[in-house]
């Protein structure tokens, strides 16, 4: 049975509870030239996917001029500062597990599709950074999710095996990620289901083979 060595984790959704935080500041960037997703677009379709992509799809689906995606790109980062620095807080539970699990000696990661400078403002502001090996972003890596890359790149910068690696989850478009690496795969719902018993009892299913799903 596999040994699991390191944890890598998604951010948005499964660390930090911004995936309405990047759905607002888009959309009221997208509000001053008159654009919308709306709520059910962006659970079925947008979720997960980068700020670029996003825009893409609207300029195929809703027309939005191609022009305008470099202004409405840099108001949605704007916007979205703004929301981190008065909504991102550490969240205990989240502390405690990461703490844990390092002083057990599992290296840990986080692969993110949200851009640089968002990834580490959240992550400082929830007190998470000092835990992992290092932090990617879509900007480290040339094809963002679903694309299986990040993840990859992940593995071979901490010189592991997908099948010693185990990945934290909670979207289609991550999920699918995860899958395509090769590495095992924790689903959650939310940020709340991201707890050390919780995490710690995946390990335990993977290395006695109790599931054969990644």
């Amino acid at each position: 049975m596999p040994k699991i060595k390191a944890v890598l984790f998604d951010m948005d959704g499964v660390l930090i509870e911004a995936k309405d935080w990047h759905y607002e500041a888009l959309n009221q960037a997208l509000s001053l030239f008159g654009y919308e997703i709306s709520r059910y677009e962006h659970l079925t379709a947008y979720d997960g996917l980068p700020t670029r992509v996003k825009l893409e799809k609207l300029t195929l689906e809703k027309g939005l001029p191609k022009s305008l995606h470099s202004f409405i790109n840099e108001m949605k980062q704007q916007y979205t500062v703004s929301m981190i620095q008065t909504k991102c807080r550490p969240r205990f539970a989240h502390e405690y597990a990461l703490s844990r699990l390092k002083a057990e000696g599992y290296k840990m990661a986080v692969g993110s599709n949200s851009v640089r400078m968002t990834l580490e403002l959240m992550m400082h502001n929830a007190r998470l950074t000092r835990y992992f090996e290092f932090m990617l972003s879509n900007e480290d890596v040339t094809k963002a999710k679903p694309s299986p890359e990040i993840y990859s790149t992940a593995m071979k910068r901490l010189g592991l095996d997908p099948e010693e690696c185990l990945i934290v989850e909670d979207n289609e478009n991550g999920i699918k990620a995860a899958i395509g690496s090769g590495g095992h795969l924790m689903q959650v719902a939310t940020v709340d289901d991201v707890t050390y018993e919780g995490i710690k009892k995946r390990i335990a299913e993977i290395e006695k083979g109790e599931s054969p799903c990644k």
